[in-house]
């Protein structure tokens, strides 16, 4: 449904901080499902571990995060969305290289510029990790400014 390049255009990260390699489905403001290949070309996997290559859970948290703003879209180009609290993040399986990391991200509550957020991350249809983002909604602008 979103291809690298959409996701690049409306996600301010790059290499080796995109986390999400495309979308395959989407209802923004409401869910998304997104695809997260997992590599050995990783840049973390040098030293996590290098007889055990394993993905920090930090970076899976961020990947799901990633995708989760994507779901609170919709804010228009003027808006972005900001992670702001994490909570409820469980840890279940380890991910691999050769994995890929299908997660998907539902919003559940929209009030004044906060967004809520369940997001569950799999490999093979079992659950990785499952975390509650909350966003905050800024104009672009302000974040710019800051820069």
């Amino acid at each position: 449904m979103l291809s690298i390049d959409d996701i690049r255009a409306r996600l301010p990260h790059r290499y080796p901080f995109l986390m999400v390699d495309r979308v395959v489905e989407l209802e923004e403001g409401n869910s998304i499902v997104a695809l997260k290949n997992v590599t050995v070309n990783e840049p973390f996997f040098q030293g996590h571990y290098p007889q055990l290559p394993i993905m920090p859970g930090v970076l899976i948290l961020e990947a799901m995060a990633q995708v989760g703003g994507l779901a609170v879209g919709g804010a228009g180009e003027d808006m972005v969305p900001l992670l702001a609290a994490v909570e409820k993040a469980r840890f279940k399986r380890m991910v691999r290289p050769g994995d890929q990391l299908v997660i998907a991200a539902q919003v559940v509550a929209n009030r004044s510029g906060i967004v809520k957020v369940e997001a569950e991350a799999k490999v093979e249809q079992v659950v990785c990790a499952t975390a509650q983002l909350t966003f905050m909604l800024v104009q672009r602008g302000d974040v710019e400014k800051r820069g």
